[in-house]
């Protein structure tokens, strides 16, 4: 690889030159929804149970406009050859934050007063808020997502106890009015208390909760009689923070609660049970504490898709003695547990209680390799199918629009070169409102694989090389500090960036820069695997693919 003195935007050029002609057409510049495309002689479920069918799909002003074999293909449609690939419909995440960049804490609000007065704002009750205020759609969310196969989200605000209201999303399109298909489709709500102020516990939410509902059922009253006949009757206050439970008193919005354990699940039930609002339980992560609660209630559930991390195959340190005897113990419990929170999708399966994802606290990396892990734990590859299409769809009412792969649905596909469950298979295309987005499928250098209880050192001034397809880069980089306070900035051609989330985990190095691509930010993700004064790895830049990068440091010792 030869190094190159070229400005960041060069740089930019240099990555993504390969790739502009399908990416650009996908994303940017990419053409009007009324195109058409001809999926030829593709394999396609159209539901789970369903075995794959050799089949073709013609997509037409964004919607399926048929699948069979003997459709052929429209003079105006551009063909695309589905040989040996499996077509399903587009995954849907329960609740999700994804297109919703989190507030920095300097954009919260501030107060110094009396804890028990503080505004609504400051204490995390928020119902009235929108989250279409806030959905970003070049946040980098929402890419890492799609490229897992999801097309559809329902997302919600972040904040405290109450962060206001969700909205069904497609993860495609240039601004947020693009992107949805139904506002205020929910009343977010969470255990999560305001910092040092009033509520701050689960039973300070709940006794809150109630007051609030409470509140608003009487003003709702008062405004009903009010509009029938006025004379003799104060006028109706306006408060946007009660006005916003009307929908959901009505019995015609539901409310997420999202829980983080078995306590909040009961509490959440108990609120519903005293006030009757529609309820739904999300980010469940032990719902099994709770079958048979759940089975008889019938209440809607969205499962969470973060697992708890998987030691058991990393490596004793060479220094370590004998197991301890209680220290074995309790790691025998901690699997135990694991295993119950790993197979808590089959138990659901297993008990017939119905179930969706989502996706609130898993990282995008993580996603697969947990589908992976809950279908090694009994979950069957068309049961992880429903959970991510008819189930979901149904529970947020789309049913007659997305789910399944029928003529007149909206066009949202995942396209992968293999059973999308089996190891190894790679998503090659998703189409979003019948926008397909393509997905170069690298062959991967054989990397060493990072070691948890490994040494490193990452601080020092490094020589990078980025391997674009028929292009190489060169980058430096210096890295500052210890673990856990770590600084750094990328160097190009006398230009540099700062590095962000400098993280090391054994000999796992990770961490993010943005450069500066004509006036937009693009993100690049960077991790990498260091041997001494070396290292290897792979950065993504943002939704132009995966590339291979290599270092070696500048000041060995």
């Amino acid at each position: 690889m030869t190094k190159l003195a070229l400005s960041w935007s060069s740089l930019l050029l240099l990555l993504l030159l390969p790739l502009v002609g399908f990416s650009q057409n996908s994303a940017d510049d990419r053409p009007p929804v009324t195109g058409a495309y001809f999926i030829q002689n593709a394999l396609v479920v159209t539901q789970p149970g369903a075995e794959p069918t050799m089949s073709n799909v013609l997509i037409r002003d964004g919607l399926l406009a048929g699948i069979g074999k003997n459709i052929t293909a429209p003079a105006d449609a551009k063909v695309m050859k589905g040989d040996s690939l499996y077509v399903y419909a587009g995954f849907i995440d329960g609740l999700s934050h994804v297109g919703v960049p989190k507030p920095k804490d300097d954009d919260r609000p501030r107060y110094e007063g009396y804890p028990g007065t503080a505004p609504n704002d400051v204490a995390g009750i928020q119902p009235d808020r929108s989250v279409m205020e806030m959905i970003k759609a070049s946040d980098k969310s929402v890419e890492e997502m799609r490229k897992l196969g999801f097309t559809t989200a329902h997302v919600v605000p972040h904040g405290n106890m109450l962060p206001g209201q969700g909205a069904i999303i497609q993860l495609g399109g240039d601004v947020a009015n693009d992107m949805v298909i139904r506002k205020g489709t929910s009343l977010f709500a969470q255990f999560v208390g305001g910092r040092r102020v009033y509520p701050a516990t689960d039973m300070a939410i709940m006794s809150k909760f109630r007051e609030l509902y409470k509140q608003a059922e009487q003003a709702k009253t008062h405004a009903a009689r009010y509009a029938k006949n006025p004379r003799g009757m104060a006028r109706p206050e306006t408060d946007a923070v009660l006005t916003a439970f009307d929908a959901s008193i009505d019995k015609k919005r539901p409310i997420f609660f999202a829980v983080d354990n078995v306590k909040e699940m009961h509490r959440a039930m108990t609120l519903q049970k005293e006030l009757g609002f529609p309820l739904v339980l999300a980010n469940v992560s032990d719902g099994f504490r709770a079958m048979d609660m759940l089975k008889s209630s019938g209440t809607p559930l969205f499962l969470s898709m973060e697992l708890p991390e998987d030691k058991a195959g990393k490596k004793k340190k060479d220094d370590e003695k004998e197991e301890d005897p209680v220290k074995a113990k309790m790691e025998e419990r901690r699997m135990a547990a694991m295993k119950d929170y790993v197979g808590q999708a089959a138990m659901m399966a297993k008990a017939g209680v119905p179930f969706g994802f989502s996706s609130m606290e898993v990282k995008a990396k993580d996603v697969r390799g947990n589908l992976e892990r809950m279908i090694g734990a009994g979950l069957t590859a068309d049961q992880a199918l429903a959970a991510l299409t008819t189930t979901p769809a149904k529970m947020l009412g789309l049913s007659d629009m997305l789910g399944t792969v029928e003529k007149g649905k909206i066009a949202n596909l995942v396209i992968s070169d293999k059973p999308y469950f089996e190891k190894g298979a790679n998503v090659r295309y998703v189409f979003v409102d019948g926008m397909p987005h393509e997905y170069e499928v690298k062959k991967k250098k054989t990397k060493k694989a990072g070691d948890a209880n490994a040494t490193a050192k990452a601080a020092g001034s490094w020589s990078v090389e980025i391997d674009a397809p028929g292009q190489d880069g060169d980058v430096e980089m210096t890295i500052t500090g210890e673990p856990g306070d770590f600084s750094g900035s990328l160097s190009f051609g006398g230009e540099s960036t700062s590095l962000s989330a400098i993280e090391l985990d054994g000999n796992t190095l990770t961490f993010e820069a943005k450069i500066d691509a004509g006036g937009q930010s693009l993100p690049l993700s960077f991790e990498v695997v260091i041997d001494g004064d070396s290292f290897d790895g792979s950065v993504t830049a943002g939704s132009f693919g995966t590339f291979d990068v290599e270092g070696s440091r500048k000041d060995p010792e």
